[in-house]
Protein backbone atom coordinates (compact mmCIF):
# COMPACT_ATOMS: atom_id res chain seq x y z
CA UNK A 1 0.00 0.00 0.00
CA UNK A 2 1.24 3.46 -0.92
CA UNK A 3 0.55 4.99 2.47
CA UNK A 4 1.24 8.75 2.76
CA UNK A 5 1.28 8.50 6.55
CA UNK A 6 4.41 6.35 6.43
CA UNK A 7 6.61 8.96 4.78
CA UNK A 8 7.74 12.45 5.71
CA UNK A 9 5.23 15.06 4.59
CA UNK A 10 6.82 16.77 1.59
CA UNK A 11 4.51 19.76 1.84
CA UNK A 12 4.83 23.41 2.90
CA UNK A 13 5.38 23.48 6.68
CA UNK A 14 4.95 19.67 6.69
CA UNK A 15 1.17 20.00 6.67
CA UNK A 16 -0.39 16.52 6.30
CA UNK A 17 -1.47 15.77 2.70
CA UNK A 18 -5.13 15.31 3.66
CA UNK A 19 -6.22 14.92 0.03
CA UNK A 20 -4.08 11.77 -0.25
CA UNK A 21 -4.89 10.16 3.11
CA UNK A 22 -7.64 7.53 3.12
CA UNK A 23 -9.32 5.77 6.02
CA UNK A 24 -7.66 2.47 5.08
CA UNK A 25 -4.25 4.09 5.67
CA UNK A 26 -4.71 4.67 9.40
CA UNK A 27 -4.67 1.19 10.94
CA UNK A 28 -1.53 0.03 9.07
CA UNK A 29 0.13 3.32 10.00
CA UNK A 30 -0.75 2.88 13.68
CA UNK A 31 0.59 -0.68 13.60
CA UNK A 32 3.80 0.45 11.90
CA UNK A 33 4.24 3.32 14.35
CA UNK A 34 3.81 1.02 17.34
CA UNK A 35 6.26 -1.51 15.88
CA UNK A 36 8.89 1.17 15.21
CA UNK A 37 8.64 2.60 18.72
CA UNK A 38 8.91 -0.91 20.20
CA UNK A 39 12.13 -1.44 18.25
CA UNK A 40 13.52 1.94 19.33
CA UNK A 41 12.76 1.22 22.99
CA UNK A 42 14.26 -2.27 22.70
CA UNK A 43 17.46 -0.73 21.35
CA UNK A 44 17.69 1.51 24.43
CA UNK A 45 17.15 -1.44 26.77
CA UNK A 46 19.65 -3.66 24.92
CA UNK A 47 22.36 -1.00 24.86
CA UNK A 48 25.38 -2.67 26.56
CA UNK A 49 26.74 0.70 27.74
CA UNK A 50 25.89 2.03 31.18
CA UNK A 51 22.79 4.23 31.15
CA UNK A 52 23.47 7.91 30.54
CA UNK A 53 21.35 10.97 29.97
CA UNK A 54 22.03 10.78 26.21
CA UNK A 55 21.66 7.04 25.56
CA UNK A 56 18.57 6.65 27.77
CA UNK A 57 16.63 9.85 28.45
CA UNK A 58 17.33 11.67 25.18
CA UNK A 59 17.05 8.45 23.19
CA UNK A 60 13.68 7.64 24.77
CA UNK A 61 12.41 11.18 24.12
CA UNK A 62 13.22 10.72 20.43
CA UNK A 63 11.19 7.52 20.01
CA UNK A 64 7.72 7.29 18.54
CA UNK A 65 8.04 9.92 15.85
CA UNK A 66 5.92 8.01 13.32
CA UNK A 67 3.29 7.08 15.89
CA UNK A 68 3.02 10.70 17.01
CA UNK A 69 2.62 11.82 13.40
CA UNK A 70 -0.18 9.34 12.76
CA UNK A 71 -1.98 10.32 15.97
CA UNK A 72 -1.58 13.98 15.10
CA UNK A 73 -3.43 13.42 11.84
CA UNK A 74 -6.04 10.89 12.95
CA UNK A 75 -7.42 12.29 16.20
CA UNK A 76 -8.08 15.89 15.10
CA UNK A 77 -9.87 14.55 12.01
CA UNK A 78 -11.85 12.07 14.08
CA UNK A 79 -12.95 14.95 16.30
CA UNK A 80 -13.83 17.42 13.56
CA UNK A 81 -14.75 15.25 10.57
CA UNK A 82 -15.66 11.83 11.88
CA UNK A 83 -17.76 9.02 10.46
CA UNK A 84 -18.48 5.41 11.40
CA UNK A 85 -15.28 4.13 9.77
CA UNK A 86 -13.16 6.59 11.74
CA UNK A 87 -15.02 5.66 14.93
CA UNK A 88 -14.40 1.96 14.29
CA UNK A 89 -10.68 2.61 13.73
CA UNK A 90 -10.57 4.50 17.03
CA UNK A 91 -12.22 1.57 18.80
CA UNK A 92 -9.66 -0.82 17.34
CA UNK A 93 -6.71 1.41 18.12
CA UNK A 94 -7.60 2.40 21.71
CA UNK A 95 -6.67 -0.92 23.38
CA UNK A 96 -3.63 -1.23 21.11
CA UNK A 97 -2.30 2.15 22.24
CA UNK A 98 -3.13 1.44 25.88
CA UNK A 99 -1.18 -1.83 25.79
CA UNK A 100 1.69 -0.21 23.91
CA UNK A 101 1.96 2.62 26.42
CA UNK A 102 1.91 0.20 29.33
CA UNK A 103 4.50 -2.03 27.65
CA UNK A 104 6.86 0.94 27.70
CA UNK A 105 6.05 2.55 31.05
CA UNK A 106 5.89 -0.79 32.92
CA UNK A 107 9.04 -2.28 31.39
CA UNK A 108 11.29 -3.00 34.39
CA UNK A 109 14.56 -2.96 32.42
CA UNK A 110 13.81 0.40 30.85
CA UNK A 111 12.76 1.87 34.19
CA UNK A 112 15.97 0.67 35.84
CA UNK A 113 18.01 2.56 33.23
CA UNK A 114 15.93 5.71 33.76
CA UNK A 115 16.19 5.35 37.53
CA UNK A 116 19.95 4.91 37.33
CA UNK A 117 20.30 8.19 35.45
CA UNK A 118 17.86 9.96 37.77
CA UNK A 119 19.77 8.89 40.89
CA UNK A 120 22.90 10.57 39.46
CA UNK A 121 21.10 13.77 38.43
CA UNK A 122 23.11 16.02 40.77
CA UNK A 123 26.37 14.83 39.18
CA UNK A 124 25.38 15.32 35.54
CA UNK A 125 25.74 19.11 35.15
CA UNK A 126 22.48 19.35 33.19
CA UNK A 127 21.08 22.62 31.92
CA UNK A 128 17.51 23.55 33.04
CA UNK A 129 15.85 21.99 29.99
CA UNK A 130 17.76 18.74 30.38
CA UNK A 131 17.07 18.63 34.10
CA UNK A 132 13.36 19.13 33.45
CA UNK A 133 13.31 16.35 30.86
CA UNK A 134 15.01 13.94 33.26
CA UNK A 135 12.69 14.86 36.13
CA UNK A 136 9.57 14.55 34.01
CA UNK A 137 10.62 11.25 32.44
CA UNK A 138 11.30 9.65 35.79
CA UNK A 139 8.12 10.96 37.43
CA UNK A 140 5.98 9.97 34.45
CA UNK A 141 7.19 6.38 34.79
CA UNK A 142 6.55 6.34 38.53
CA UNK A 143 3.09 7.86 38.05
CA UNK A 144 2.43 5.21 35.42
CA UNK A 145 3.11 2.40 37.90
CA UNK A 146 6.71 1.47 37.14
CA UNK A 147 7.46 1.07 40.87
CA UNK A 148 4.46 -1.17 41.57
CA UNK A 149 4.81 -4.92 42.17
CA UNK A 150 3.98 -7.22 39.28
CA UNK A 151 0.48 -8.16 40.46
CA UNK A 152 -0.57 -4.52 40.78
CA UNK A 153 0.95 -3.71 37.40
CA UNK A 154 -1.19 -6.43 35.86
CA UNK A 155 -4.30 -4.89 37.39
CA UNK A 156 -3.18 -1.42 36.28
CA UNK A 157 -2.97 -2.65 32.70
CA UNK A 158 -6.56 -3.89 32.93
CA UNK A 159 -7.72 -0.55 34.33
CA UNK A 160 -5.93 1.47 31.64
CA UNK A 161 -7.31 -0.65 28.82
CA UNK A 162 -10.86 -0.48 30.14
CA UNK A 163 -10.61 3.29 30.65
CA UNK A 164 -9.37 3.77 27.09
CA UNK A 165 -12.41 1.92 25.73
CA UNK A 166 -14.91 3.59 28.09
CA UNK A 167 -13.66 7.06 27.19
CA UNK A 168 -14.25 6.29 23.53
CA UNK A 169 -17.72 4.93 24.25
CA UNK A 170 -18.59 8.07 26.20
CA UNK A 171 -17.57 10.31 23.30
CA UNK A 172 -19.29 8.12 20.73
CA UNK A 173 -22.54 8.19 22.71
CA UNK A 174 -22.45 11.96 22.99
CA UNK A 175 -21.73 12.32 19.28
CA UNK A 176 -24.58 9.96 18.46
CA UNK A 177 -26.94 12.09 20.55
CA UNK A 178 -25.73 15.23 18.78
CA UNK A 179 -26.21 13.68 15.36
CA UNK A 180 -29.58 12.11 16.09
CA UNK A 181 -31.45 15.17 17.35
CA UNK A 182 -33.33 17.29 14.83
CA UNK A 183 -35.69 20.16 15.52
CA UNK A 184 -37.71 20.24 12.28
CA UNK A 185 -39.61 23.48 11.69
CA UNK A 186 -42.41 23.41 9.13
CA UNK A 187 -44.10 26.76 9.84
CA UNK A 188 -42.05 29.76 8.73
CA UNK A 189 -43.57 31.78 11.61
CA UNK A 190 -41.54 29.62 14.02
CA UNK A 191 -38.37 31.20 12.59
CA UNK A 192 -39.21 34.56 14.16
CA UNK A 193 -36.17 36.46 15.38
CA UNK A 194 -33.60 34.29 13.63
CA UNK A 195 -31.09 36.08 11.34
CA UNK A 196 -31.23 35.32 7.63
CA UNK A 197 -27.88 33.51 7.72
CA UNK A 198 -29.16 31.17 10.43
CA UNK A 199 -32.37 30.48 8.52
CA UNK A 200 -30.39 29.78 5.35
CA UNK A 201 -28.17 27.31 7.22
CA UNK A 202 -31.23 25.54 8.63
CA UNK A 203 -32.77 25.28 5.15
CA UNK A 204 -29.54 23.82 3.79
CA UNK A 205 -29.42 21.30 6.65
CA UNK A 206 -33.05 20.37 5.97
CA UNK A 207 -32.33 19.70 2.31
CA UNK A 208 -29.43 17.41 3.28
CA UNK A 209 -31.68 15.51 5.75
CA UNK A 210 -34.62 14.85 3.41
CA UNK A 211 -36.70 17.73 4.81
CA UNK A 212 -36.69 19.89 1.71
CA UNK A 213 -38.79 23.03 2.08
CA UNK A 214 -38.46 22.97 5.87
CA UNK A 215 -35.81 24.05 8.38
CA UNK A 216 -33.73 21.78 10.62
CA UNK A 217 -31.79 22.78 13.73
CA UNK A 218 -29.40 20.41 15.49
CA UNK A 219 -27.39 20.27 18.70
CA UNK A 220 -24.16 21.15 16.90
CA UNK A 221 -22.92 24.50 18.16
CA UNK A 222 -23.22 26.47 14.87
CA UNK A 223 -26.92 25.57 14.88
CA UNK A 224 -27.67 25.47 18.62
CA UNK A 225 -26.07 28.71 19.80
CA UNK A 226 -27.69 31.15 17.35
CA UNK A 227 -31.05 29.44 17.88
CA UNK A 228 -30.83 30.02 21.65
CA UNK A 229 -29.62 33.57 21.08
CA UNK A 230 -32.22 34.77 18.59
CA UNK A 231 -35.31 32.54 18.42
CA UNK A 232 -38.40 34.33 19.71
CA UNK A 233 -40.20 31.01 20.17
CA UNK A 234 -39.65 30.27 23.85
CA UNK A 235 -41.09 26.77 23.70
CA UNK A 236 -38.69 25.80 20.93
CA UNK A 237 -35.76 27.29 22.82
CA UNK A 238 -36.73 25.11 25.78
CA UNK A 239 -36.77 22.00 23.57
CA UNK A 240 -33.34 22.73 22.15
CA UNK A 241 -31.82 23.58 25.54
CA UNK A 242 -33.18 20.47 27.27
CA UNK A 243 -32.12 18.22 24.40
CA UNK A 244 -28.59 19.62 24.69
CA UNK A 245 -28.16 19.29 28.46
CA UNK A 246 -29.72 15.80 28.50
CA UNK A 247 -27.29 14.27 26.01
CA UNK A 248 -26.22 10.86 27.27
CA UNK A 249 -28.81 10.93 30.05
CA UNK A 250 -31.94 9.60 28.37
CA UNK A 251 -31.91 5.96 29.44
CA UNK A 252 -31.44 4.71 25.88
CA UNK A 253 -28.67 2.94 23.99
CA UNK A 254 -26.53 6.08 24.19
CA UNK A 255 -26.92 6.64 27.93
CA UNK A 256 -23.61 7.51 29.61
CA UNK A 257 -24.55 7.14 33.28
CA UNK A 258 -23.18 3.62 33.68
CA UNK A 259 -20.04 4.56 31.76
CA UNK A 260 -19.42 7.61 33.95
CA UNK A 261 -19.88 5.57 37.11
CA UNK A 262 -17.45 2.96 35.88
CA UNK A 263 -14.87 5.56 34.80
CA UNK A 264 -15.06 7.21 38.23
CA UNK A 265 -14.63 3.86 40.00
CA UNK A 266 -11.65 2.84 37.86
CA UNK A 267 -9.95 6.22 38.28
CA UNK A 268 -10.41 6.02 42.06
CA UNK A 269 -8.96 2.49 42.13
CA UNK A 270 -5.98 3.52 40.03
CA UNK A 271 -5.28 6.57 42.20
CA UNK A 272 -5.32 4.48 45.37
CA UNK A 273 -3.08 1.89 43.77
CA UNK A 274 -0.53 4.60 42.89
CA UNK A 275 -0.61 6.08 46.40
CA UNK A 276 -2.99 9.03 45.99
CA UNK A 277 -6.08 9.82 48.05
CA UNK A 278 -8.25 10.53 45.01
CA UNK A 279 -8.06 10.81 41.23
CA UNK A 280 -8.01 14.59 41.70
CA UNK A 281 -4.85 14.33 43.81
CA UNK A 282 -3.27 12.16 41.10
CA UNK A 283 -4.10 14.56 38.26
CA UNK A 284 -3.29 17.80 40.08
CA UNK A 285 0.10 16.72 41.41
CA UNK A 286 1.54 17.32 37.95
CA UNK A 287 -0.29 20.64 37.46
CA UNK A 288 -0.04 24.13 38.90
CA UNK A 289 -2.68 23.63 41.60
CA UNK A 290 -0.89 20.55 43.04
CA UNK A 291 -3.72 19.59 45.44
CA UNK A 292 -7.55 19.78 45.31
CA UNK A 293 -7.66 22.27 48.22
CA UNK A 294 -5.94 24.90 46.09
CA UNK A 295 -8.55 24.43 43.36
CA UNK A 296 -11.41 24.85 45.82
CA UNK A 297 -9.75 27.88 47.44
CA UNK A 298 -9.57 29.60 44.06
CA UNK A 299 -13.14 28.64 43.17
CA UNK A 300 -14.34 29.95 46.52
CA UNK A 301 -12.65 33.29 45.85
CA UNK A 302 -14.43 33.50 42.50
CA UNK A 303 -17.79 32.18 43.67
CA UNK A 304 -19.14 35.16 45.63
CA UNK A 305 -18.43 37.95 43.08
CA UNK A 306 -19.43 35.67 40.20
CA UNK A 307 -22.76 34.80 41.77
CA UNK A 308 -23.41 38.43 42.62
CA UNK A 309 -22.84 39.44 39.01
CA UNK A 310 -25.01 36.56 37.76
CA UNK A 311 -27.83 37.71 40.04
CA UNK A 312 -27.52 41.25 38.68
CA UNK A 313 -27.72 39.99 35.10
CA UNK A 314 -30.69 37.75 35.92
CA UNK A 315 -32.48 40.73 37.48
CA UNK A 316 -31.85 42.82 34.36
CA UNK A 317 -33.23 40.06 32.16
CA UNK A 318 -36.29 39.58 34.37
CA UNK A 319 -36.91 43.33 34.26
CA UNK A 320 -36.90 43.19 30.45
CA UNK A 321 -39.28 40.20 30.49
CA UNK A 322 -41.64 42.08 32.81
CA UNK A 323 -41.42 45.28 30.73
CA UNK A 324 -42.51 43.24 27.69
CA UNK A 325 -45.40 41.70 29.70
CA UNK A 326 -43.83 38.29 29.26
CA UNK A 327 -45.64 36.82 32.24
CA UNK A 328 -42.99 34.22 33.13
CA UNK A 329 -39.90 33.81 35.29
CA UNK A 330 -36.47 33.64 33.69
CA UNK A 331 -35.37 30.07 32.89
CA UNK A 332 -32.06 28.67 31.61
CA UNK A 333 -33.32 28.52 28.01
CA UNK A 334 -34.10 32.26 28.20
CA UNK A 335 -30.63 33.34 29.32
CA UNK A 336 -28.83 33.59 25.98
CA UNK A 337 -31.86 35.14 24.29
CA UNK A 338 -32.27 37.97 26.79
CA UNK A 339 -28.53 38.48 27.19
CA UNK A 340 -28.44 39.13 23.44
CA UNK A 341 -31.41 41.51 23.65
CA UNK A 342 -29.84 43.49 26.50
CA UNK A 343 -26.51 43.67 24.67
CA UNK A 344 -28.25 44.95 21.56
CA UNK A 345 -30.29 47.54 23.49
CA UNK A 346 -27.24 48.72 25.40
CA UNK A 347 -24.53 48.75 22.77
CA UNK A 348 -26.04 48.94 19.27
CA UNK A 349 -25.48 52.36 17.70
CA UNK A 350 -27.84 54.16 15.33
CA UNK A 351 -26.74 55.80 12.09
CA UNK A 352 -26.07 59.20 13.69
CA UNK A 353 -23.90 57.61 16.36
CA UNK A 354 -21.98 55.64 13.75
CA UNK A 355 -21.29 58.62 11.44
CA UNK A 356 -18.01 59.63 13.20
CA UNK A 357 -16.73 56.08 12.74
CA UNK A 358 -17.60 56.21 9.03
CA UNK A 359 -15.58 59.43 8.73
CA UNK A 360 -12.62 57.74 10.41
CA UNK A 361 -12.90 54.88 7.92
CA UNK A 362 -12.69 57.34 5.03
CA UNK A 363 -9.61 59.02 6.53
CA UNK A 364 -7.98 55.65 7.08
CA UNK A 365 -8.74 54.50 3.51
CA UNK A 366 -7.39 57.79 2.13
CA UNK A 367 -4.16 57.36 4.09
CA UNK A 368 -3.77 53.81 2.75
CA UNK A 369 -4.33 55.05 -0.80
CA UNK A 370 -1.69 57.77 -0.40
CA UNK A 371 0.75 55.27 1.04
CA UNK A 372 0.10 52.96 -1.89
Amino acid sequence: MDNPLLTEFDTPFQVPPYDEIREEHYLPAFEKGIAEEKNDVAAIIDNPEDPTFENTIVALDATGELLSRVQGVFYPLRSAHTNEKMAEIARQVAPMLSKHGDDISLNPDLFQRIKAVYQKKDELDLDPEQARLLEKTYKDFVRSGADLPADKQARLREINEELSVLSLQFGDNQLAEDNAYQLVIEDEADLAGLPDRVIAGAAEAAAEMDHAGQWVFTLHKPSLIPFLQYSEKRGLREKMFNAYIMRGDNGDDHDNNRILSRIAALRAERAKMLGYDTHAHFVLEDNMAKVPKNVYDLLTQLWKPTMERARQEAAEMQAMIDAEDGGFRLKPWDWWFYAEKIKKARYDLDENQLRPYFQLEKVRDGAFNLAG
